[in-house]
């Protein structure tokens, strides 16, 4: 069976060296940590500058460990830059998306290429997204789940979401932080319990804001596993039906609209991966690995296969003959 990954993070060559030039203005900057790179962010953000962030030979190893045959790249969500102003905002994606085309196009039958939008400029975003499908065939963009605070839902990026659904440009919704968050400052929380938080708060705003129905071609993965939401799915569709608050923007119930959106597999665990195919269905799920941050899951083939009573066919599904040949309009088998 053919494996994709449709969560494959890169940090190319090109904004590495942006930030070499001009660390100031990029506000990163690149620093020795016990004789390792590592990429600092003026806004707290540290990790390793991974091999594989910029280079396509050490990806294709680190793939062969996975034992995945295709990775869908997107940018690593510290170069989303929604916190510039808008001509830094619009010059970063344009080059992280080109940088991440030219990455991709070094070994064609091993990488497909996502790109990243500058949100809080839905105009300029808009641009983006209509260059990055001419210029290079882009199937797919990673967006925040929030762009500084705001939810993706929010209406002011409608015009972004409706143009990706007419172009059938498929949707990576992916929590974006910089920083610790209230309340979550210890134990590393910010991520482990944020970035689920944040993605649960996405979906849920997508079913109970309308913009599932209201866009009905509008495709979104929901990283993480979906974050908390499939896990919360009961209490949510009770509370529609019983607290007319909940249905202000949409009478469908939210496990209804749950089966329209997609999630990956990143849950490091195969029980609760069980549950998640149960819910949403094995069209739904989709490969990640989240590579290379030290949060990806070091073996994302692996956990898929261990799901206990997994099907050939769901799994083929989950590995790539499912929703990722539906969300990359290519026959993975």
């Amino acid at each position: 069976m053919k494996a994709v990954d449709l969560h494959n993070h890169v940090f190319p060559q090109a904004a590495v060296d942006a930030i070499n030039r001009d660390g100031r203005g990029m506000m990163a900057k690149v620093v020795d940590k016990n004789g390792r790179p590592w990429i600092q962010h003026d806004q707290g953000y540290v990790y390793p500058l991974e091999q594989e962030f910029h280079d396509p030979v050490a990806k294709a190893a680190v793939l062969d460990g996975y034992r995945v045959d295709v990775a869908v790249l997107s940018p690593a969500p510290p170069l989303f830059y929604y916190w510039a102003e808008r001509d830094l905002a619009v010059r970063v994606a344009r080059m992280v998306n080109d940088a991440v085309a030219e990455y991709a196009a070094s070994n064609p039958a091993r990488y497909r290429p996502m790109a990243s939008l500058p949100m809080p400029y839905p105009e300029d975003a808009v641009a983006e997204l209509e260059r990055v499908v001419r210029e290079h065939g882009v199937k797919g963009v990673i967006l925040g789940t929030s762009v500084e605070g705001v939810n993706l839902a929010d209406p002011r990026f409608r015009p972004v979401l409706k143009r990706c659904a007419e172009l059938g440009v498929w949707i990576l919704a992916h929590p974006y932080y910089v920083g610790n968050k209230d309340g979550l400052q210890q134990y590393y929380l910010t991520n482990l319990v944020g970035n689920p938080v944040d993605t649960l708060m996405c979906g849920t705003h997508l079913i109970f804001g309308g913009v599932l129905e209201e866009l009905p071609d509008l495709r979104v993965v929901l990283a993480h596993g979906g974050g908390l939401l499939p896990y919360l799915i009961g209490r949510l569709t009770h509370g529609h039906g019983v607290r007319e608050e909940a249905r202000v923007n949409t009478t469908t119930p939210p496990k209804d609209l749950l089966r329209r959106l997609y999630f990956d597999s990143i849950l490091f665990d195969p029980d609760p991966l069980r549950y998640l195919v149960d819910v949403a269905g094995a069209d739904r799920v989709v490969l990640g690995s989240d590579a290379p941050f030290d949060m990806g899951d070091p073996d994302p083939r692996g956990t898929v296969e261990r799901i206990a009573g997994i099907s050939q066919d769901h799994l083929a599904q989950v590995l790539g003959a499912g929703a990722a040949s539906v969300l990359m309009d290519e026959k993975f088998a």
